[in-house]
């Protein structure tokens, strides 16, 4: 580790603080419809958008009306986007001529961008043609990332609202997120990419020849716009299969440093939309501390695992940390705080091949996973995720002190804490199942690109990633079969729609609850006890439901390592 590696990541955490409260400021007066400076761009066509679609800002929904109208919309987009690749070979801008895409992976990419997932069993460049990438992925990249801040604001206003019916209206609060949130963002980013040198066109791949006479074809295409949401949202799918590692997807220091800011901005800024609006921006700092000591515990953890190098490799007389799948144009800081960003964020893009990340450093991207995808989280899933989390923690507190459990006013009682429990508890039955049947069936083994416990980690990385939503992936994986086409889309279903559900349920509960002052007794849950509290129960029910699987990969190959042995 180097003092110039921490700088650069004290630089990154700086601006992110720095951002959550303008950018926090900002989204709230969004979800209240108060007018902001985009108000007279956006507001006439906001106010079309309702006109066309039979619905009103002044029309609220119950949770389950709430429910059904997102389960509808996701099923709607599924269906486009798989049309769509299937269609692919007969539509137009194909300058590359891409065929149809197969059912299984077309299935498996649907639900993947779908579900704010964007894990990728196929390469970009090689397999979705402009329109696909445009109409299809680029969409979903909108849409799932405004779906998430909609869930995170509809359960805000279950907490802030007293003795109410409604929890808000989603066709509102997607379109508001999609207008003035999303939308305006990315138009700035895309042109501060394209400056940085990414491509943004619509004309053929080029072709080209090397200094050695060879003949090249350089993919080229909508980079720059992809880019922007596929961050800003929290995706993460590239538009090249390198992802983030391309120079064509990240050029240079200045811009993966704008791409790791983006992809915390939204989901930081959110626990300042939940301060605001439940009138007390401590208890938005409060969640935001929590998420930020795991957060730091992990950069910690890898960057030092990866500078420390492989022990096999000191062995041969090569010293120095661990470059192996990193850009040197970005080293390993940089690499290493991409990695944990990316895996706290459930953004899933990645500037370096994380099977190639040392034992214990590629351990703590499949931690952040595992634990839900709190840290940060995805665009309005990490707050509503943390939130599952904060109902489980002051049950706890409750039963230390012997008083009925209760959160800003709000009584948690036995339906809450059995809705918390199942959003929190359907993420490793999706990741755990799949992992131990995967590996011992011979059609899940045969993909497998390592044996022993690495490969383990590959296969039980694959269902981490895609029942937090996540996206990123140990490469060595060949994961373009049809067992694992179908069971990781499942699980990328599962891991969305069984955390959004009871996270509504619980919404609706709260806002019909009556707010009861705050007296002598009142658990604070502003202060640095209840955030160690909450941190504790992240760590303890996370560490209780993987740590027995997480120690049979990285921690025996982390051992073997330093044993010099190899499997």
């Amino acid at each position: 580790m180097t003092l110039n590696g921490w700088i650069q990541i004290l630089v990154f955490c700086g601006i992110v603080i720095l951002l959550v409260k303008p950018l926090g400021g900002y989204m709230h007066r969004v979800f209240n419809g108060d007018r902001t400076l985009l108000s007279p761009i956006f507001g006439p066509i906001e106010r079309g958008l309702y006109r066309i679609s039979g619905t009103s800002e002044r029309e609220e929904q119950h949770w389950t009306t709430y429910v059904v109208a997102l389960l509808l919309f996701n099923l709607a987009g599924f269906l486009v986007l798989y049309v769509l690749q299937r269609l692919q070979g007969s539509l137009p801008y194909n300058p590359a001529g891409m065929t149809a895409v197969e059912p299984g992976l077309a299935f498996n990419t649907a639900a993947s961008f779908m579900s704010n997932t964007n894990w990728q069993n196929y390469g970009g460049e090689s397999t979705m043609s402009y329109l696909v990438q445009m109409a299809g992925l680029t969409v979903q990249n909108f849409v799932s990332a405004a779906t998430g801040i909609a869930i995170a604001i509809a359960l805000i206003r279950g907490f802030a609202r007293a003795s109410g019916k409604s929890i808000g209206n989603f066709w509102v609060d997607m379109t508001r997120s999609t207008l003035y949130v999303l939308l305006p963002l990315c138009i700035v980013l895309t042109l501060v990419y394209v400056w940085l040198g990414m491509p943004q066109t619509l004309g053929a791949y080029v072709n080209a020849t090397t200094l050695e006479g060879a003949q090249q074809t350089i993919a080229v295409g909508p980079v720059a716009s992809q880019v922007a949401i596929k961050m800003l949202g929290t995706n993460g799918g590239g538009f090249f299969n390198a992802n983030a590692a391309h120079p064509f997807e990240n050029p240079d220091a200045i811009s993966n440093l704008i791409q790791m800011v983006t992809i915390f901005a939204i989901g930081a800024a959110l626990t300042n939309v939940f301060g605001r609006m439940i009138g007390n921006q401590r208890q938005g700092w409060a969640i935001l501390s929590a998420m930020g000591v795991m957060f730091i515990a992990g950069v910690i953890v890898c960057y030092w695992a990866e500078a420390a190098g492989n022990p096999l490799v000191h062995a041969l007389g090569i010293d120095g940390g661990n470059m192996e799948g990193k850009e040197s144009r970005f080293g390993i800081a940089l690499s290493a705080l991409f990695a944990v960003i990316t895996t706290a964020a459930s953004c899933g893009a990645v500037n370096a091949m994380h099977g190639s990340f040392t034992a214990l450093g590629g351990m703590i991207p499949i931690i952040n996973m595992q634990l839900g995808e709190v840290i940060v989280g995805g665009v309005g899933a990490g707050l509503y995720g943390i939130l599952m989390y904060i109902v489980v923690a002051v049950f706890v507190a409750g039963l230390m002190v012997g008083r009925t459990p209760e959160y800003l006013g709000k009584k948690i009682e036995a339906k809450e804490v059995k809705m918390a429990m199942l959003a929190i508890l359907c993420l490793p039955l999706a990741m755990l199942i799949f992992t131990a049947i995967a590996v011992v069936l011979p059609t899940g083994v045969a993909s497998m690109g390592n044996a022993g416990p690495h490969g383990f980690s590959e296969v039980l990385y694959a269902y981490t990633s895609a029942a937090a939503n996540n996206g990123s992936a140990f490469g060595g994986l060949s994961g373009n079969t049809p067992w694992y086409n179908i069971t990781i889309g499942i699980g990328m279903l599962m891991g969305r729609f069984l955390v959004i559900i009871p996270a509504l349920a619980i919404a609706g509960s709260l806002v019909a609850k009556k707010t009861v002052p705050a007296s002598a007794g009142t658990f604070p849950t502003d202060g640095p006890l209840f955030v160690g509290l909450l941190v504790g129960v992240i760590l303890i029910v996370g560490g209780l439901t993987f740590f027995p699987a997480l120690a049979v990969g990285p921690i025996i190959e982390h051992l073997a390592m330093i044993h010099g042995q190899t499997f």
